[in-house]
């Protein structure tokens, strides 16, 4: 019943906002085909045949008669509410928009009607129209030689006044400024498009006569040795469409608008009836308290109790499970709010309002300037959008059961990087083991290499994105600056290209880690602890956040974690270091872990399959992506017989375990144990690499090894 009621509420306000169009566009006709010898009111004159145009003389007559020129303005407030009816299905508030009305009408005729009231086809009242005539003698004759200040300072007002007519928000003045802007520079880039075409068809003409090879382009400053020269190269010579000077950004329109607003934030009777009922229940079991404040979210409210004194907060944590009992909810979570001494109990709604993505995209977090890689990560519980910066996280390590809005997630950060980043800017290495989660953004100009869907060319991928790492780092102290920032400023400075961001998204993190773990483990250690500096960035997310994928390496270099729902609290320890994530609701709610170890919760917006096909497709269409071959190569040191050990597995003290069991003719772990004073996993690890480089032999029956020459 209520999804019908909906749905006639939402056809009813966009056929009110078709009539309000309708009649706006009536009012324009009329005023815009007014003439004085038209037929009015209280005149004989020319009239037409067809009785609309009659009355569009009537009306066209009365308000230019009556309001001057300012009547135009009307059409604009009509225009505007029908646009809100129709598109934003919102209601404007028509008691304060009619009394701003008033309100600029007045001043706007009284200025008109001081600057320039002289008009040939208005000649009875002139441009300010009766009411101009009528304000303006109200003004004592001593005022005379004060008019123009009174006149221009009433513009000023009428215009403030106006604004606020339109009932629009800072976002939707926005949307209205570019979209002013595009259609005023669209022709001007027309031209500029033209000129330059022919300009290269001319180079490209010289350049054949004179015979000369099309070099390869490479980005920032001019390398100083070619030794350092980087591996990211681009070839101007390639066959692509690709123009990185007129790339465009994806349109906002791409994604679904929000269904109508159920103010899901407002409180209600409901909502003071349960947190009378919280008090009573906590004082049933022995515990004395206030519910300061309550905070409706779309998904859950946050119930903040102040306890009496004297009582542990543990006591109140204890009760979780009787609590949802109690208010018959699917689970209930209770932590302390941080900075107050409350304790937060979060109940979920009975209704739950899903987090619109657009909402998110078109929020003033998402469009500060001072955010270099911003990633949507949804609302709090209070229904404030959450934006974070991935280059000061500087990683990002997901886990979540399936089901529990894991994949969708990492869509979401994929589509933030894409409506703020063009590919000239950031470069994408997407690692998808499923084969079927990022499959869709194939072909777009932002990757580096296909998506990889092998588990070995996988880890041939971060194998190149260390070497990246380090061929950046050698740039960028030849150039004598510290990071990415300084360096992309240097460049513009020097007319150089940019140096590009590199952001790795591993979907599957558990299923490399049983192809081969420590390589993986130790490529991802190196990249999560030197990476940020050269721009570099890690997104991985996993459905099984046990210690044998989350590994304590990996969670000592994430220390940004996201964890949606998950099945027990041994798992919500291992990738928060804390229970919760078990009394998650699913579909999109998470624990937001930043590196300041604070804890939010946020829900996650929803993106469907068919917005992400609609911004894919729209890149593509922009050109095809430059791939480099050596990301996915797998070369003949990295195959798994040789189970991964390269210089950097080895432990820093194997050169000198080899040299001791050469010397002393023994090889075990436990001699190593007590010559080197090293703990055992230690020495067993350095017993087995010996073991792959053929330095001992397998142990036989009785645990001893033979040492080769």
């Amino acid at each position: 019943m209520q999804k019908l009621l909906d749905f006639l509420k939402l056809r009813l306000i966009e056929t009110s906002g078709l009539i309000v169009l309708i009649f706006s566009i009536f009012y324009l006709y009329s005023i815009v085909t007014y003439s004085p010898e038209n037929a009015t009111l209280v005149t004989p004159g020319k009239t037409n045949d067809f009785f609309l145009v009659n009355y569009s003389f009537y009306i066209s007559d009365f308000l230019l008669q009556a309001f001057g020129l300012a009547c135009l303005l009307l059409f604009i407030n009509l225009f505007i509410w029908s646009w809100l009816l129709i598109i934003k299905k919102t209601v404007p508030s028509i008691s304060i928009k009619f009394l701003f009305i008033v309100i600029y009408l007045c001043l706007f005729t009284f200025g008109l009607k001081i600057i320039m009231n002289e008009s040939f086809w208005l000649p009875d009242n002139g441009n300010g129209g009766f009411l101009g005539k009528y304000l303006i003698n109200l003004i004592p004759l001593d005022l005379y030689y004060y008019n123009n200040i009174f006149a221009y300072s009433s513009l000023v007002l009428a215009s403030m006044f106006f604004i606020l007519s339109l009932g629009l928000n800072f976002s939707e003045w926005l949307i209205i400024l570019k979209n002013t802007l595009i259609v005023i520079i669209s022709p001007f880039k027309f031209l500029r498009l033209i000129f330059k075409k022919a300009g290269s068809i001319n180079n490209q003409q010289t350049q054949k006569e004179q015979g000369e090879l099309i070099p390869t382009i490479n980005y920032g400053l001019k390398p100083k040795t070619m030794e350092t020269q980087t591996n990211l190269q681009f070839n101007s010579s390639n066959e692509t469409t690709f123009r990185p000077g007129l790339y465009k950004l994806p349109l906002i329109n791409f994604l679904n608008e929000p269904k109508i607003n159920k103010n899901s934030d407002a409180l209600t009777d409901e909502h003071r009836e349960l947190s009378k009922f919280l008090e009573n229940t906590l004082l049933d079991f022995g515990i004395m308290g206030k519910i300061k404040k309550v905070s409706p979210g779309p998904v859950v409210t946050l119930y903040e109790f102040e306890p009496a004194a004297g009582i542990k907060t543990s006591k109140i944590v204890n009760l979780t499970d009787d609590i949802a009992r109690s208010t018959s909810s699917i689970s209930t979570r209770i932590a302390p709010v941080p900075g107050k001494n409350t304790i937060g109990i979060e109940i979920p709604n009975k209704e739950i309002d899903p987090v619109n993505y657009r909402q998110v995209i078109e929020s003033n977090e998402f469009n500060n300037v001072k955010i270099n890689i911003p990633i949507t990560l949804g609302k709090t519980i209070a229904g404030y959008p959450i934006v974070g910066d991935l280059v000061s996280m500087p990683h990002l390590l997901i886990a979540g059961t399936t089901g529990s809005g894991k994949s969708v997630c990492i869509n979401t950060l994929i589509l933030s990087i894409l409506y703020r980043h063009t590919a000239e800017t950031c470069k994408l290495i997407l690692i998808d083991p499923k084969m079927l989660e990022l499959s869709v953004y194939q072909g777009i100009p932002h990757l580096l290499s296909p998506v990889i869907t092998e588990p070995k060319k996988a880890t041939s991928a971060l194998k190149w994105t260390v070497n990246e790492m380090e061929t950046r780092y050698r740039r960028m102290t030849e150039e004598g600056v510290r990071n990415i920032s300084s360096f992309n400023e240097k460049a513009k400075k020097e007319n150089g290209k940019v140096m590009p961001y590199i952001i790795v998204v591993v979907d599957e993190m558990a299923d490399l880690m049983m192809v081969s773990g420590k390589q993986v483990e130790n490529y991802i250690q190196r990249l999560a602890q030197m990476a940020r500096a050269a721009g570099i960035h890690i997104i991985m997310a996993t459905q099984r956040p046990s210690v044998d994928v989350i590994t304590g390496t990996i969670k000592a270099n994430f220390p940004t974690r996201i964890s949606f729902q998950v099945t027990s609290k041994i798992d919500s320890r291992t990738i928060l270091g804390e229970q919760g994530a078990e009394l998650l609701l699913g579909k999109g709610d998470m624990l937001f872990m930043s590196s300041a170890s604070r804890m939010v919760r946020i829900h996650g917006p929803f993106v469907s399959d068919s917005e992400i096909e609609k911004v894919s497709t729209f890149l593509r269409s922009q050109g095809t992506p430059t791939y480099i071959d050596d990301i996915t190569k797998i070369e003949d040191n990295d195959v798994e017989s040789n189970n991964g050990i390269n210089s950097f597995d080895k432990d820093e003290l194997y050169e000198q375990a080899v040299n001791l069991i050469k010397a002393e003719g023994k090889a075990s772990t436990s001699f190593l144990q007590r010559k080197l004073q090293i703990g055992y996993n230690r020495a067993a690890r350095i017993i087995d690499q010996m073991e792959e480089a053929k330095i001992i032999s397998p142990a036989n029956h009785t645990g001893k090894r033979e040492i080769y020459p």
